[in-house]
C-alpha cells in the first residue's frame, strides 16, 4: 500500500524519546509500532511497542529522521492524520496520540471511538 496517500506526524520531542528508548534497548534498527486493536471502554484501544523485525508486506513505514514508525494497513484508515507526541506531566511520561478521528475517548485516553 502507497504510503503517500496518508499522512502521520511526530514531533521532534517524540523523534527524541523513541531514539532514547531505542538506545537503552540497545536495537537502534529497530521500529516504532502504531496501530489500531478493538476493546476498551470505548470500541477501540491504540497499540504502540517496539517492533524489532522487518515490516511485513502490509505494513506502511513512514521515516522521521533516522526512527520508523510502522502502522498496519487496517489501522492507518484510523490513525491518517494523527500527530504522536510526547509528553512529561507531574503526573505522568509517555506517547500522546492526537487523532483528529477520534469522535470520543474515555477518561484513561487509551481507548476511543469514530
Amino acid at each position: 500500500m502507497e504510503n503517500d496517500k496518508y499522512n502521520i506526524s511526530v514531533t521532534d520531542r517524540a523523534v527524541q524519546e523513541i531514539k532514547k528508548q531505542l538506545g537503552k534497548r540497545n536495537t537502534p534498527e529497530s521500529a516504532l509500532r502504531l496501530g489500531v486493536r478493538s476493546g476498551g471502554c470505548e470500541g477501540f484501544s491504540y497499540l504502540i511497542a517496539f517492533e524489532d523485525d522487518a515490516p511485513r508486506e502490509r505494513d506502511l513505514t513512514f521515516v522521521f529522521d533516522t526512527v520508523r514508525i510502522i502502522v498496519d494497513k487496517k489501522s492507518i484508515l484510523f490513525l491518517d492524520n494523527m500527530t504522536l507526541d510526547w509528553e512529561t506531566t507531574l503526573m505522568h511520561s509517555g506517547f500522546l496520540i492526537l487523532n483528529p478521528n477520534e469522535k470520543s475517548s474515555c477518561g484513561c485516553s487509551k481507548s476511543f471511538s469514530v
